[in-house]
């Protein structure tokens, strides 16, 4: 009975030991979330489970003379002989490209010759094209300004790094200003050869036309102030010798403040400027004074203008200036000034038809004025708009 007894306690502990190890060979569903299967080992996971990631290729950067030479692209070239290139690239390799324009970089056709005045650069994808435009200079007043094909040029010239390295630090000059000093360094030509106002005294003759290469007056200024910062001496350049320069600077309201700058002018002592132009100015040039105190001191024109419009003893050429300048001013109190100076003088006498002709002018110009003041510009949808707001 013994025996039996130890018998039946051997197979319930064999029993129970069996069981332990089924239940530990069952999967633990009843500890792990149905949504959750088995790990996957990463090692073994397929190829299409892993996310494709390709890496951006940075553009390599490439000279354009070099990338020429090494033939990696083709380059054409379309110029107006002045201040625009146009670079028509095509990247013929397998890699991106970031082509550079350099400052300094020279193109030629025929006779013309310009040089890059603003760095230029461009992103070109394999086999593809693209195109840029690059701000240039004309070397030589001769140059040809029309559509051309250029080709690159290996020539540099030394004499104008400075004005280039200093142009960079100017984003705002105009290219007018930076082409007039470039030829004011290379040929220093006189100031009848790149102004576009009339000069009072006569220009010597000259065997080229320069009008492709005229500046307004305040980008001769402009020119004119860089070489002096670059220490180029005032007297060795010819635009400054006619003093014509300076007048015509002063008036323009445009060049007035670079004028003042470099002919240093106390804007609290101008009026001693206009004055002294007045009184003892080049014989040829005095009577722009009256055009500058109209401009600028209008209180005054219309006080003083009438007496020399009406004074006989006055210069004719005095008169005329007078009577014109009144228009100037820009203001309303002289418009039955100039009427009833054609209506005294006569309106078929010289100053007469002058004093009509400016009445005119400066009506038209009242009207402008008037009409750009009032003018209010507003964008609105149907429906949303309340006069008062409301």
């Amino acid at each position: 009975m013994t025996n039996c007894m130890n018998s039946r306690a051997l197979s319930a502990i064999v029993v129970a030991v069996a069981v332990s190890g089924a239940y530990c060979l069952l999967p633990r569903t009843s500890h792990t979330p149905a949504a959750q299967g088995p790990t996957a080992d990463p090692k073994h996971a397929p190829a299409a489970a892993v996310p494709a990631i390709e890496a951006a290729v940075a553009p390599l950067p490439l000279d354009l003379a070099m990338g020429c030479e090494q033939k990696s692209i083709v380059a054409d070239f379309i110029g107006n002989g002045r201040d625009r290139m146009k670079v028509m690239l095509m990247n013929k390799g397998t890699a991106p490209l970031h082509v550079t324009v350099p400052v300094g970089q020279m193109f030629e056709s025929d006779r013309n010759m310009v040089i890059a005045i603003r760095p230029a650069e461009v992103d070109v994808d394999p086999g593809k094209s693209e195109d840029v435009i690059v701000q240039t200079a004309a070397t030589h007043s001769t140059n040809t300004v029309a559509e051309n094909p250029y080709q690159l040029s290996y020539a540099n010239i030394p004499r104008l790094e400075p004005l280039l390295t200093y142009v960079q630090t100017l984003p705002e000059v105009a290219p007018g200003a930076v082409q007039t000093a470039v030829l004011a360094l290379l040929e220093n030509l006189p100031l009848s050869a790149v102004a576009k106002f009339t000069l009072a005294s006569t220009p010597l003759p000259s065997r080229f036309n320069t009008d492709a290469f005229r500046s307004e007056t305040c980008d001769i200024m402009s020119a004119l102030t860089m070489l002096r910062d670059l220490r180029v001496k005032d007297d060795s350049l010819a635009m400054t010798i006619d003093q014509q320069l300076k007048i015509e600077a002063m008036i323009d309201p445009n060049a007035r403040p670079l004028a003042m700058r470099y002919y240093a002018i106390d804007p609290e002592r101008e009026w001693d400027f206009w004055r002294n132009e007045l009184l003892n100015g080049e014989p040829c040039t005095r009577h722009y004074a009256l055009y500058g105190i109209a401009r600028f001191y209008p209180e005054v024109a219309l006080q003083m203008l009438p007496r020399w419009a009406y004074e006989t003893r006055t210069n004719p050429v005095y008169r005329l200036s007078a009577v014109q300048a009144l228009a100037d001013t820009q203001r309303s109190e002289a418009l039955p000034i100039l009427r009833g100076i054609a209506d005294t003088l006569g309106k078929g006498t010289e100053l007469g038809k002058a004093a009509t002709g400016a009445a005119d002018y400066l009506d038209y110009r009242l009207v402008q004025i008037a009409s750009t003041r009032n003018t209010v510009a507003f964008r609105t949808t149907s429906g949303d708009y309340h006069p008062g707001g409301m």
